[in-house]
């Protein structure tokens, strides 16, 4: 009987992690001649969302990486809308900071055009993505108001977030 109850234990615990929640953003160059291309997968953890990337074909270096408003990349991004910002902090302060959620951690590039480095957003979670995209843009990030948006600059490549 222990046995019996103990293997019951087991598996609810096993089928709890298999079963987080998750998402996945296809991810494309938002000017039809880039050949950006791959995915992110968002999951949960007690510490927060994590990001993994399988990215390739992109500028090297650092990239500013938000979510923003709406699940739709064309117009070259733009029709993607702001930063996401359910609070309207209208503050850009970073993914530890209190402003806006949309700011992700800083995406880097390596020099082979690849990213597949985990990322944590602690204030996140998957069921707050629904009807959002996430944005890769041109320059790094500063979370800060000036220059505005942190200087991200343009909008390099976009994914619309469905649930898995």
């Amino acid at each position: 009987m222990k046995k019996a109850i103990l293997s019951l234990a087991l598996a609810s615990c096993m089928s709890t992690s298999v079963f987080a929640a998750e998402a996945t953003a296809i991810v494309s160059g938002t000017d039809a001649n880039q050949a950006v291309g791959g995915k992110i997968i968002f999951l949960d953890t007690p510490y927060g969302l994590l990001i993994k990337p399988v990215l390739k074909n992109l500028p090297a270096g650092p990239h500013g990486f938000h979510l923003h408003q709406h699940a739709d990349c064309g117009d070259t991004g733009n029709h993607a809308g702001g930063h996401f910002d359910p609070q309207n902090t209208n503050s850009h302060q970073g993914p530890y900071g209190q402003g806006h959620l949309g700011d992700l951690p800083l995406l880097f590039i390596s020099d082979d055009g690849t990213a597949n480095t985990p990322l944590l957003a602690p204030r996140l979670k998957v069921s707050d993505l629904n009807g959002l995209a996430v944005m890769i843009h041109a320059n790094g990030d500063t979370y800060s108001d000036n220059p505005p948006l942190g200087g991200g600059g343009a909008r390099i490549a976009c994914g619309v977030i469905e649930p898995n």
